[in-house]
Parts: structure tokens; C-alpha cells; sequence
């Protein structure tokens, strides 16, 4: 499709393809883009309006909340509740789901999000990022309930991000390639800039938190040191997942954040974060593990199930799998 189409007008397009489609997605989508607007206009704003710094309270990871977070939570929800298409919500700044309000029609989608990834940079003026994952509902009856958000990664129908930074950047999937739409700022649109992405065979770059070099595992630290012996990659790493991420699924590469002595399970979420990332890795071509296993073939047992991550180019990923079976 022509570069500069809208992300409404390709979604239509893509929806063409399957006559059985209702256009629920379209809807969807078109409201993630929305809301994805308007935190990106807060954004814009950081340091000039009340929206920088802490809440003084801290989500159920422990971890401090901040005045972007909650703004980021709240619009998400407020643009996509009344939609009809949804059920529920998950978000990793809530203790627990959210279902949709009784005076509004509940649809048969669940969705789980990371409204603000990368909190801890939002101060300095880094990228950072909103990452989503749809599934479809498998209770029945009138209320949802967790087990629509405890499914297998396997069942994801839609996933993606958008990257708030030089521009924003709207990546998602729906099973039928990963495609990205940059924000025009004139036009308010999100139009077509890259179509049908895929990862590189083999990336330049490797994406990891070398702070952690203590308490890593012994592969890691062997892969980290015979990749600094080989120099055929540098080291890249901003600190927000979708940031890292992006720049692994546009150059290829490979980015970890494995499990270690101080967080065996991992660091990352798997619903919020490490699925969506998964689903896009995979439907570019890409490999999703998280060492033992392909990430989309794990089932959470707890809406805030940690994992170990590695995502990037096939060659890369296999190599750091390798290491990985010979630490075994």
C-alpha cells in the first residue's frame, strides 16, 4: 500500500481481505490511536504543565507511580470502555482487571496493556512507550473473569506499541504482518511509514542492562563476553522496553533481559510486555523465548507473572541459545 495512507484507511483495506470481518478491529484500533494522541500531546508538554514526577504511591510491582502513568492508564481506558468491543482491561499500573462499567455494552475482547513503559525515563526526556495485547474472551455469562486474561500466548489475536520519541510511532499486528504508522503532527493522522517489517537475519547490536553483569547467571555472562571478544556487534541500550525493542525489530539484533540470581522468574511481564513483544517478533520473523521456551507458548498463572525475555533476529536469538544450552 502507498506510503502516506492513513492507518484507518489501511486497516479498512486489510479488513477487505476477509469478508466474514465485522470491522470490530477498525474500531479498535482507530481508539488505541486516538488515546495514543492524546497522551502523546501530555507528552509533548512534560515540564511545562503539572505532569512530570511521582504520585507518592507505588503499583503492586513495588515500583513508584508516576503523574504520566496514571494519565497514560486513565485515557487508555476512558477512550476504549464504551466501545462495545471490549470486556475487560489489565493493565500492569492496576492490582487487579477492570471490567468494563455495567452501563456500557461488554464485546468479546480482553485487553491488557503497559499504558507508560519506560516510567523512569519520562523525567529526562527519553523515549518511552505504550504497549497493548488483545485476546478474545473465553468466559461466559455477564461478567468476565480471570481466566479470560490467564490464556496462552498462543491465543493472542492482536498485539503492538506505540513509541513516544523523535516521533510517534504506532506498530501493530492483527496475524497479518507488523506494520507501523508515524504520527503526522499537521494532519493529526497516523499514516503508513513502514509496511509489512521484518527483522533482519542477523543484527549489528545486542540490547542488554550490563548494571546487572553481578548477578547475572554464568551463560549471560559468558554470551556477553565472547560477544565483546567477536566486536561484530555494539551495544545499544535505552532502559525502555519499546524503545529497545523497536530498534531490534527495524536492525535486527537481539535484545535480553534474562532471568538472574536476584529474579530467577525474570524482571519483565508476561502479559504486558513480553507477549505483545512476542506476537510482533514472530509475526516479522523474528524468535520469542525466554530461553526454555517460546514465549507465546506459556500461559500465565497470575495477572502479574514475570519472565525472562530474548527477542530479535533468528540467527541471534539461536546463537544466544546455544550459550544457553551449553551452561546447562
Amino acid at each position: 500500500m502507498t506510503t502516506g495512507t492513513t492507518l484507518t484507511k489501511f486497516i479498512l483495506e486489510m479488513q477487505r481481505s476477509y469478508p466474514e470481518a465485522k470491522g470490530e478491529f477498525t474500531s479498535l484500533l482507530n481508539d488505541i490511536a486516538t488515546a495514543a494522541k492524546i497522551v502523546t500531546r501530555e507528552v509533548r508538554k512534560a515540564g511545562l504543565v503539572d505532569i512530570l514526577g511521582g504520585t507518592g504511591k507505588e503499583n503492586v510491582h513495588g515500583e513508584k507511580v508516576q503523574k504520566l502513568d496514571v494519565f497514560a492508564n486513565e485515557t487508555f481506558i476512558k477512550h476504549l470502555e464504551h466501545t462495545g468491543y471490549l470486556a475487560a482491561f489489565a493493565s500492569e499500573e492496576m492490582d487487579d482487571f477492570c471490567p468494563v462499567p455495567e452501563y456500557y455494552p461488554r464485546g468479546k475482547y480482553i485487553m491488557v496493556m503497559d499504558p507508560l513503559d519506560g516510567s523512569s525515563n519520562i523525567d529526562v526526556n527519553i523515549s518511552i512507550g505504550t504497549i497493548f495485547c488483545i485476546f478474545k474472551r473465553v468466559s461466559k455469562g455477564d461478567h468476565p473473569d480471570v481466566n479470560d486474561f490467564l490464556q496462552c500466548g498462543r491465543n493472542i489475536v492482536a498485539a503492538g506499541y506505540v513509541i513516544y520519541g523523535s516521533s510517534t510511532m504506532l506498530v501493530y499486528s492483527t496475524g497479518q504482518g507488523v506494520h507501523g504508522f508515524t504520527l503526522d503532527p499537521s494532519v493529526g493522522e497516523f499514516l503508513l511509514s513502514h509496511e509489512g517489517i521484518k527483522v533482519p537475519e542477523k543484527g549489528k547490536n545486542y540490547s542488554i542492562n550490563e548494571g546487572n553483569y553481578a548477578i547475572w547467571d554464568d551463560w549471560t555472562k559468558r554470551y556477553i563476553e565472547k560477544t565483546k571478544e567477536k566486536r561484530e556487534k555494539s551495544l545499544r541500550y535505552v532502559g525502555t522496553l519499546v524503545a529497545d525493542a523497536h530498534r531490534t525489530l527495524l536492525k535486527g539484533g537481539v535484545f535480553l533481559y534474562p532471568g538472574d540470581k536476584k529474579n530467577p522468574k525474570g524482571k519483565l511481564r508476561l502479559l504486558y510486555e513480553c507477549f505483545p513483544m512476542a506476537y510482533l517478533f514472530e509475526q516479522a520473523g523474528g524468535i520469542a523465548t525466554d530461553g526454555k521456551m517460546r514465549i507465546l507458548d506459556k500461559t500465565p498463572s497470575e495477572l502479574h507473572e514475570r519472565s525472562p525475555l530474548i527477542i530479535g533476529s533468528k540467527t541471534d536469538v539461536e546463537e544466544v541459545l546455544n550459550f544457553i544450552k551449553e551452561g546447562m
